[in-house]
């Protein structure tokens, strides 16, 4: 065999020989793994947080320009795991539906691959549990046990309820209760319907309001809830009814366990409007999402987080619905 002298390789043949060699080390050499990218806080939380993303209805523009179906699919193409649907006299959950319609929302919603994440109303004001008006207290017991009945038809667990009211500022036809009074009238009224809620298998979750006038501390909220000795009343903690005056981090690790449910409602401290008006979009407020996160996170909450609103965007209403699920994946740190 022939082989070519020393001199007579060229400067090419030089090259060439040299590249081969490289690339048979580097085809022995082991693969270097790329670098972890830095989590960015700039861009959401750095800590992922094992929550369950949800929004309320009343963020939709239900049901003057979508229907319930479009509402739930758009949930879920937002990238929701759930949506909190609204008890109210004369929609898709009112007293005119029964079983049958609740388990055909029940199987839409599955179909769609969507859960529901619970069920409020706004009942609670016009017909308090408190009222002075004996026939509205009747009537408001009466209504919060068919949203019971409808979450059990419904296969939902979670039943947001307003216990009472000292005082509603945005209702002029509700007279003033004495505190003692609404306290002794909320109990008998919670009471009640916690022997329903016992055999329907459903969470009776007491909201903190504020604005009511009543549970106005998380210690008040917990020897509330803690007097039922029941497992079917809990809490249903909102970010955003007490931070006119006070914070919601500093809430979370006094309601402890006994948050069942939570809304994460944006609120701002810069204005001086006292009204619904303030709550926000999710991060336009004032509202210390990575405490309240962390918070939670401590006290081993792995539930809903449901956004409630109730602007649906005049124009482009999906836009909200993105948004705010895009505000929540960066706040449980989906997207670091």
């Amino acid at each position: 065999m022939n082989t070519p002298s020393s001199s007579s390789i060229t400067r090419r043949d030089a090259l060439a020989l040299a590249a081969t060699a490289g690339i048979s080390a580097l085809a022995f050499e082991p693969a270097r793994a790329a670098e972890p990218a830095k989590a960015d806080p700039r861009r959401g939380s750095p800590k992922r947080y094992d929550m369950k993303k949800s929004i309320n209805l009343w963020a939709f523009p239900y049901p003057g320009r979508m229907n319930l179906r479009e509402c739930l699919q758009l949930a879920k193409d937002a990238g929701f795991d759930a949506i909190e649907l609204n008890y109210d006299l004369d929609n898709d959950l009112s007293p005119k539906s029964g079983a049958k319609e609740y388990t055909a929302i029940r199987k839409m919603a599955d179909d769609i691959g969507i859960q529901i994440s619970g069920l409020c109303s706004f009942l609670f004001w016009p017909y308090p549990l408190s009222s002075n008006d004996p026939v509205k207290r009747e009537r408001g017991i009466e209504l919060a046990g068919k949203i019971a009945q409808a979450a059990h038809d419904l296969g939902v667990e979670n039943v947001l309820v307003v216990p009472g009211a000292v005082h509603i500022p945005w209702r002029t036809d509700h007279e003033p209760v004495p505190n003692d009074v609404c306290d002794k009238r909320a109990r008998e009224a919670v009471g009640r319907l916690a022997t329903q809620a016992e055999k329907l298998k459903v969470s009776l979750n007491i909201e903190n309001i504020f604005f009511n006038g009543y549970l106005m501390t998380p210690m008040e909220m917990n020897t509330f809830v803690d007097s039922f000795g029941s497992e079917h009343v809990r809490v249903h903690f909102d970010t955003g009814n007490i931070s006119m005056f006070q914070n919601a981090e500093h809430w979370v690790p006094i309601l402890g366990k006994r948050t069942k449910n939570i809304h994460f409602k944006e609120f701002t401290k810069k204005g001086t409007d006292y009204s619904l008006e303030t709550f926000r979009p999710l991060l336009d407020g004032t509202t210390d999402w990575p405490a309240v996160t962390e918070a939670l996170a401590q006290t081993g909450y792995r539930g809903y987080v449901t956004f409630e609103y109730f602007h649906p965007y005049p124009h482009y209403p999906e836009a909200l619905i993105h948004q705010t699920s895009d505000s929540l994946d960066r706040i449980l740190g989906r997207k670091a």
